[in-house]
């Protein structure tokens, strides 16, 4: 199964996700919410799964009331496979299907190597790359059984390409597993019309952010010294919608010729 030209298609029209149904992990709050904002935006009906479901729920009430889109928040803990399961079918419910699927829930303790148990191994692991399994194999296995293709965007991190900073052994291990992975669920599912793109944010200060960075006792002052925070040549940090933006292009036709790639949003941090 191949993917349409589009190249007659206006801008309106690949920029429009109308008449598509999305799954946003982790969208209660920080990006997975402004990335559900802007595919909202543009027409896409959501499914904005949390771990705190008062969050989600929250978010998709305000998405469906500026949006005019329809619109479920259900708590989700993507390390849980009948969680993640349950979450999809009720995309298939409420929804009435399913084309775009967002990996996009995370977490970052920092802890020096030498400091780490297996616990907080294991507990980054699970969230950050068992999650984009699980979330990619349900849609998948999905978007298959409808035969109409689709898009699994998987939220990465410049941590992905490069080590990031002290105490970030376990994040930075799980985001390289990501991004690999991308790659291979690209090759496995393209015949099957289903596109897989990665995103790579550079820090961008959010609520969940600012609260993990003022647990590992980062500073948190206007212009943050550590490197994992420090705006790149474009000269800013980078704010929410700076991601989702690059997540609308990536879920919509925009890209249709692309799978398998990891773009950077990092405002040339990496570069």
């Amino acid at each position: 199964m191949s993917t349409a030209d589009v190249a007659s298609h206006s801008l309106a029209q690949l920029v429009s996700l109308e008449g598509r149904r999305a799954v946003v992990t982790g969208g209660g709050r920080g990006l997975g919410k402004a990335i559900a904002a802007r595919l909202a935006e543009a027409g896409a009906d959501i499914l904005i799964g949390d771990i705190d479901e008062r969050l989600a729920v929250t978010a998709a009430e305000r998405v469906a009331e500026r949006h005019g889109v329809r619109a479920v928040g259900v708590a989700m803990d993507v390390t849980d496979p009948a969680s993640v399961a349950a979450a999809a079918n009720r995309a298939l419910a409420d929804l009435g299907g399913l084309e775009i699927w967002v990996n996009n829930a995370g977490i970052f303790p920092n802890v020096p190597l030498l400091a780490m148990s297996e616990q907080t191994w294991d507990q980054v692991f699970d969230v950050n790359a068992r999650g984009v399994f699980l979330g990619a194999r349900e849609a998948a296995r999905r978007m298959a059984a409808a035969g109409t293709g689709g898009v699994i965007v998987n939220i990465v991190s410049t941590a992905g390409f490069r080590a990031s900073a002290p105490g970030l052994a376990a994040y930075v291990g799980s985001k390289h597993a990501v991004r690999g992975v991308t790659r291979e669920m690209a090759l496995e599912l393209a015949p099957l019309g289903i596109r897989v793109l990665g995103v790579a944010p550079s820090y961008v200060p959010t609520e969940g952010n600012l609260i993990a960075a003022a647990a590992a006792g980062l500073p948190l002052g206007d212009a943050p010294p550590t490197d994992l925070m420090l705006s790149g040549p474009i000269g800013r940090a980078g704010v929410p919608d700076d991601i989702a933006r690059v997540v609308l292009f990536c879920a919509s036709d925009l890209s249709t010729f692309m799978t398998g790639s990891t773009l950077l949003a990092d405002g040339g941090t990496t570069a």
